[in-house]
Formats: structure tokens, C-alpha cells, sequence
């Protein structure tokens, strides 16, 4: 998951609030107009999401936070309405090629922001244990490196904003109860102890402080900035954080028991406008759902093939049984579960070229997700690299108890969080050229997940499973991705409780009771999101299925991965049209 929600993986593909600018469209100058209107939905974008910005790698808005206040939130609707009016008037016809893709991402992408803001209202209801800023911020030293005076006294004014920034927050879900928009209670019951944990924290010790200061600075310098930070976390960002724990447990006993959104204010126009910005497709929640019961029949009979060879038996709950909860089947200790993710990517990366054309020129790391957040984090995440090169892409794995994560699933979990998965799309992406910044570093979910979910099986024909065992995994995930259309339209749309969500993934999967746990709370908090993966993968399988079928022997695998990756997180339509005309000129080429 870029995550599962990966910070970076979409981050302005998250963002609802991009602004115009001043200036008018050229008049028949499409072209011209479409480069103006695309470099201004970019620069205001990163204005208003500075921290989303700062992550990227852009630090020109490192002393500020997002403006979340109400006016604030008007405003941006309004400059996100008068973007998408202005792209309207650019003539498509007018356009080939990649101008033609920047102008249908433009257009799709602020048309689905912007329905997601009106029928969800997001900022009413915001509590996130996963990705929340109580999360976020005490990783601002990470993303945000000091290495001179105006960088300090840009963290210093950012950090003496939170303050402003959470009475805001606790101001917005006030406004959210009395209006039906209400966060669910098992997100309350996860920050808090999270919130709790961050000001129990000695200031000495807190994320806060970890900054390092640039080694040229005397001593002096030093004291004087470490002083001065000190002060603000002890003065603004910990009293704040305080506020913030008071208020949740208070609100605890208002927040939603109901988990699906369909509980809150327009919750199923929320849901329906969730799908389409999640999977570029309109479907009905029904259709999700069938279809992830389908999978999960196809899945299943793959699944028995393999219990068979590894524990002779057709029965697949007593196979997954043992997978969960006889002890060799899991890693004994952190170290064994971040050793197993090293060797698993140094091993894919060695046979990128097997497939791709065009690797990327990032490279990426393997780091354990931090301590404070690893109970309530997913398996694993991937953070992308840095526009300004300093920070390659990261793969997080989860080490918290370690004798509850499978070795089964290690090997699929490194294909698709780093290569050939998240990180080679993704970093691939932010290198390419030619095409406007926003392309390079936001885009369609369904695509993206869809990509990582398709190279778990693509990782399968590239010889990287090292056994029967990690073959089940991939299954064993696959199926997980199924049990994903069912258990969030289920919660969603058709009325399923938590518990009825936690049975039937941990019934149909072989996730462990805690992985099933995390994934079902993610689910309520982030409503469409789990369904882009399947909904991608099924795409992608069947665009190349298609094109092998109309150029048989003239198919080559590395050159339709050369057209998937080479126009970044596009919409599927948009991919569809791309794969139908390159299988176009390979046949036009064949008949010369």
C-alpha cells in the first residue's frame, strides 16, 4: 500500500484544494493553455498542502501547515471548481498524445475531488490512526532536515502552528457531529492511546527534538536552536497534542458505532463518489461485491492445488490454520522479518530487466515502520522518493511481533510495496520527462495498486517465489485483495457490522488475527480505497491478455510494460486507450 495509506503515494491526488491563479486561458492556444492551467493546479497544490509538499521533496512552503478552517475549505472548493471550468474550455479535440492524457487527468481527477469534498465532507469526521497528523507531524525532522538557519526557523514557525492547527481540527468535528458527520469509534480508540503515547513521551526524547543540527554550527549555534525547539514543544506542541487527547475522549462516546460511512450525512453518495475516485470506474457496490466473491472462488481452487502439495489435504481451513498458527511458518525475531525484506528486493532488483525496458534511477530502502505506530500499522507501506533526490523510496515493514508475521507472505509483500511493484512504478514516474509535474507524483488509485497487485502475480513469471510455501502467499494475498471488494462493500453499502468484515477476511485468508484486525479498521476509516487493487489488477491482466491475443508472436512483455508505465498513474480508461493504440501501430508496423 503506498500505502496501504501510503503517506506519499497519492499525495496530491489526495489533495482537494487546488487553486486557479490569476490568469485568463490563451485563446486558441490549447496547447499553451493546458501547460499554463497544469503548472498552476501543481504550484497551488503544493500551497495548499505545504506539508504534502515538504514530503515530496519541495521546500518552499516548509513554515506552514494546510489551512483546514472552514474558510479555508471554501475557498479551495471554489478555486478547485474555477480550474476544472477553465480546463472544460481547452477544445480536447485540439489535442494529441500526452497533452490529450494531461487534460483527461485534469479533468477526472478535479471532477472526483471535488465530489468526494461535497458528499463526504472528510475534514468533519478526520480521525486517523494510520496516517493521521499526530503521525505525521512527529516525523516532520524526517522530511524536513535542517541544514541551516532558515531551514530551523522554518520547522520552529511550522511547529508553533500546530497548536492553531488542532483547536481547528477539534473545531471541524465539533461542526461535524451536529451536522452527522462523524469519525468512527474504533479510529477514536486507536489515537487516542497514539496521541497519549506522543505526550507521555519525555520532551528530551520526543520525535520532535530528534533534529540534527549542521555539524558546521559551534556549539553556540546549537544550544541556542535546541533551546529554542524545546521551548515550543514544551510550550505549543505538547499542551496541544494534550488538548487534542482531552477532546477524543470526550467525543469517544459520540463517534459512530455504526463503521460503514452510509451511518454518516449523504454516507452512500459518499461511498459511490469513493468508488469512482478510487477506481476511475463507476460500479455499483452490489456489482464490488459479487465480483470479489467470484474472485474469491477462482483463488480458492488455486489455493486447494497447493494445500495438497504442502500438507496433503483439500481442506483449506485447516491448511490456513496451520499457516497462522504453527510456529515455523512465522519469523522469530524483527531482525529475521527486515533481513527476509532485504534479500527479497536485492533479488527482484537483480531480475528488473527480464521484464522492463526502463528501470528507475531511485534507489530504494528497506527500514521497520517506526515503533510508535507499528501496533496499529498495516504490514507494510511504501514511501516514495524525494523530487530533490535526498531521500531514496522507502519500503516499510512492520517487525511489531514478530512471531505474528508470516514468512509465507514476506516474499509477495516485497514485490509489492518495492520492486517490481510500488517502487519501480512510482519512482519511474517521477522521472519521467515531458510530462507536467503533477503527473509524475500523483494519479489514479486503481492504477497504482492495481500495478502492485499485477506484479505479484508478474514476480511469479519472473521466477522470484523461492518455494511452494511463498507461492501459497501470493494466493494467500491475492485472495486478501478479493476478500477486499467483499468485506468493504460490506461494511460500506450492504449493512456488515466489524465483526462480520473480520470473519470473513480471516475465514477466506491466511492474514493473522492482528493483520485482519488492522486491515478491517483501515477499511472503515478510508471507505473505497481497498477496492482499487483488484479492480486495477483484473484491468491490467486483461489489457495484456487482449494485446497478446491480437499480436501473438509480435507481443513482447517488456514493451506493454514500456506503454503502462511510461504516461504515469493514469486513469484506466486512459490506460486502455494507450494499450489499444500501441497494439494498433504494432499491427500497422507488421502489415508495412
Amino acid at each position: 500500500m503506498l500505502t496501504h495509506r501510503k503517506i506519499v503515494l497519492c499525495l496530491l491526488g489526495t489533495a482537494l484544494v487546488l487553486g486557479t491563479g490569476p490568469a485568463a486561458l490563451a485563446a486558441g492556444e490549447p496547447g499553451k493553455s493546458l501547460v499554463n492551467l497544469s503548472n498552476r493546479y501543481w504550484k497551488e497544490g503544493l500551497i495548499s498542502s505545504p506539508l504534502n509538499a515538504t514530503i515530496l521533496g519541495v521546500h518552499d512552503y516548509d513554515d506552514r501547515l494546510e489551512d483546514i478552517s472552514p474558510e479555508g475549505r471554501t475557498r479551495q472548493r471554489a478555486q478547485a471548481a474555477g480550474l476544472l471550468k477553465q480546463a472544460g474550455t481547452i477544445d480536447a479535440g485540439l489535442l494529441s498524445g500526452s497533452d490529450a492524457v494531461t487534460l483527461a487527468m485534469l479533468k477526472t481527477g478535479l471532477d472526483n475531488r471535488l465530489s468526494v469534498q461535497e458528499a463526504c465532507r472528510p475534514d468533519l469526521w478526520n480521525v486517523d490512526h494510520l496516517f493521521g497528523f499526530q503521525l505525521r507531524f512527529a516525523r516532520l525532522p524526517v522530511y524536513q532536515p535542517v541544514t541551516n538557519r532558515a531551514q530551523a526557523d522554518a520547522l520552529l514557525k511550522r511547529y508553533r502552528s500546530i497548536g492553531r492547527y488542532i483547536d481547528t481540527d477539534i473545531a471541524n468535528l465539533k461542526t461535524g457531529i451536529k451536522q452527522g458527520y462523524k469519525a468512527p469509534r474504533v479510529a477514536v480508540e486507536r489515537v487516542i492511546p497514539q496521541v497519549q503515547a506522543l505526550i507521555a513521551t519525555p520532551v528530551a526524547d520526543s520525535p520532535f527534538l530528534k533534529i540534527d543540527f549542521p555539524k558546521q554550527w559551534t556549539e553556540a549555534q546549537k544550544a541556542s536552536y535546541k533551546r529554542q525547539f524545546t521551548q515550543v514543544v514544551t510550550g505549543t506542541v505538547y499542551p496541544a497534542f494534550s488538548r487534542y487527547a482531552t477532546f477524543l475522549k470526550e467525543y469517544l462516546p459520540q463517534a459512530r458505532t455504526v463503521v460503514g460511512v452510509s451511518a454518516n450525512t449523504n454516507g452512500s453518495e459518499c461511498y459511490r463518489a469513493s468508488i469512482r475516485a478510487t477506481t476511475s470506474k463507476d460500479l455499483a457496490p452490489e456489482q464490488i461485491h459479487q465480483l470479489g466473491l467470484s474472485e474469491m472462488e477462482r483463488i480458492h481452487a488455486e489455493m486447494r492445488v497447493l494445500t495438497r502439495k504442502l500438507f496433503a489435504t483439500d481442506d483449506l481451513k485447516a491448511s490456513l490454520t496451520r499457516l497462522r498458527e504453527e510456529p515455523q511458518y512465522a519469523f522469530e525475531t524483527a531482525a529475521q522479518v527486515e533481513e527476509f525484506a532485504v534479500a527479497a528486493v536485492k533479488r527482484a532488483e537483480a531480475k528488473l530487466p527480464e521484464a522492463f525496458n526502463i528501470l528507475p534511477k531511485a534507489p530504494v530502502r528497506v527500514e521497520p515502520i517506526p515503533s510508535q505506530i507499528a501496533k496499529d500499522s498495516t504490514a507494510a507501506y511504501y514511501e516514495a522518493p524525494s523530487i530533490d533526490g535526498k531521500r531514496p523510496g522507502i519500503y516499510f515493514v512492520n517487525t511489531y511481533e514478530p512471531r505474528s508475521r508470516p514468512r509465507y507472505t514476506a516474499e509477495v509483500l516485497a514485490y509489492h510495496e518495492a520492486v517490481p511493484g510500488h517502487h519501480l512504478q512510482i519512482a519511474i514516474a517521477s522521472e519521467l520527462k515531458g510530462i507536467p509535474e503533477f503527473r509524475k507524483h500523483s494519479g489514479t488509485t486503481a492504477y497504482i495498486e492495481g500495478w502492485a497487485l499485477y506484479t505479484e502475480r508478474l514476480a511469479d513469471e519472473m521466477g522470484l517465489y523461492s518455494d511452494d510455501l511463498s507461492q501459497m502467499g501470493k494466493l494467500s494475498f491475492d485472495a486478501w485483495r478479493a476478500a477486499r471488494l467483499v468485506v468493504d462493500s460490506g461494511m460500506h453499502a450492504l449493512g456488515w457490522d466489524r465483526q462480520k468484515a473480520l470473519d470473513y477476511l480471516y475465514e477466506n485468508t491466511a492474514l493473522s488475527k492482528l493483520d485482519a484486525e488492522n486491515e478491517i479498521d483501515r477499511y472503515i476509516i478510508w471507505p473505497g480505497q481497498a477496492l482499487a487493487y483488484k479492480v486495477g489488477q483484473l484491468e491490467i491482466l486483461r489489457l495484456r491478455e487482449q494485446a497478446k491475443e491480437r499480436l501473438g508472436s509480435r507481443f513482447d512483455l517488456r514493451q506493454f510494460h514500456d506503454v503502462v508505465l511510461k504516461n504515469g498513474a493514469v486513469t484506466l480508461p486512459v490506460l486502455e486507450a494507450q494499450v489499444n493504440a500501441w497494439v494498433s501501430r504494432m499491427g500497422a508496423q507488421a502489415e508495412r
